[in-house]
């Protein structure tokens, strides 16, 4: 009962003067509050690094940079679409096609598609782990990147990613309709209302190429008597959730198929007719001047005549 607690030290002990506290920076202010603390444990198995470029990155919303994690940290070979990631994580389909959009704009994501030995064409997914190095050093890519035993991979930042097979040059877009009329006021309009259309769906994101590929067919429409908003409406209908691969194609198609028979042709009214004025003629009974088509007697004249005879 009488015995001290040995683990209180008998007085305080007072820092020197001068000595910055353990942790701070010399010439740092002190921060009272909280901020996040590290608990790190170091991996040996399992594990995937994920660079800064794409754990903080600036313009990713914070489900495409889980997405995005998730993706690098999926061994090769494991499914990728829409279907499989809607029931493995609860955010709808919906939300999975935005993110995977926004990772494909920025160069962490490529859908490429492959012809099979049977002949079936299938989409392959590459996640890239380091967009910048893979534009900047695409020779670099040509190294086979090792694998860690459990069959995921883990990329170290910086390390180059194997390259992906090449691209199949694409085909030119298909041909659009004229119009009857191409002024300037009518292609600035068509071109104003395709520059618009990113607003209502990011996939469609034209290149100012494309646009001016296109803007002939809008402008066909809008000569037909069609409202901007209905033109828009028709090009921006019944998207696929996943994404358009190449939105200029399917606007091109979808100009050209639907496009609406023309306005009927407004017949201005016929103004009525002009009297006849037939010229004058001497009457060959009395001599009197008269209007007639042609020589003879008078309207009196030929009264008379008629009773006589």
């Amino acid at each position: 009962m009488g015995t001290k607690n040995p683990s209180v030290p008998p007085r305080a002990h007072a820092r020197p003067a001068g000595n910055t506290p353990p942790n701070r920076r010399p010439g740092t202010a002190h921060r009272t509050g909280g901020g996040i603390v590290h608990d790190n444990t170091r991996h040996t198995t399992r594990f995937t690094v994920i660079g800064n470029h794409l754990a903080q990155h600036r313009e990713l919303s914070l489900l495409a940079i889980g997405l995005g994690t998730h993706l690098q940290s999926l061994p090769k070979g494991a499914p990728a679409d829409i279907k499989t990631l809607t029931g493995r994580f609860p955010e709808g389909a919906t939300r999975i096609a935005a993110a995977l959009r926004e990772l494909e704009t920025h160069g962490y994501l490529r859908r490429e598609r492959h012809r099979t030995s049977s002949g079936r064409i299938v989409t392959r997914t590459v996640s890239c782990n380091h967009p910048a190095v893979t534009r900047s050093h695409p020779e670099e890519a040509a190294a086979p990147h090792p694998e860690p035993r459990d069959g995921r991979q883990a990329c170290e930042e910086g390390e180059a990613v194997p390259k992906a097979p090449e691209r199949r040059p694409q085909r030119p877009l298909p041909a659009v309709p004229r119009p009857a009329y191409s002024g300037p006021g009518i292609l600035q309009a068509a071109t104003d209302l395709l520059a618009s259309l990113r607003r209502h769906d990011a996939s469609l994101f034209l290149s100012a190429c494309d646009t001016a590929h296109l803007a002939p067919g809008v402008a066909a429409w809008l000569e037909r008597d069609v409202t901007p908003a209905a033109v828009c409406r028709a090009l921006t209908a019944d998207l696929p959730p996943e994404g358009v691969r190449r939105p200029a194609a399917l606007l091109a198609h979808r100009l050209t198929a639907q496009l609406p028979p023309p306005a009927p042709c407004r017949v201005p009214a016929a103004a009525p007719s002009a009297p006849v004025r037939h010229p004058m003629q001497n009457c060959d009974g009395c001599d009197r001047g008269f209007r007639a088509p042609r020589p003879g007697r008078c309207r009196e004249c030929r009264t008379d005549h008629q009773e006589a005879a």
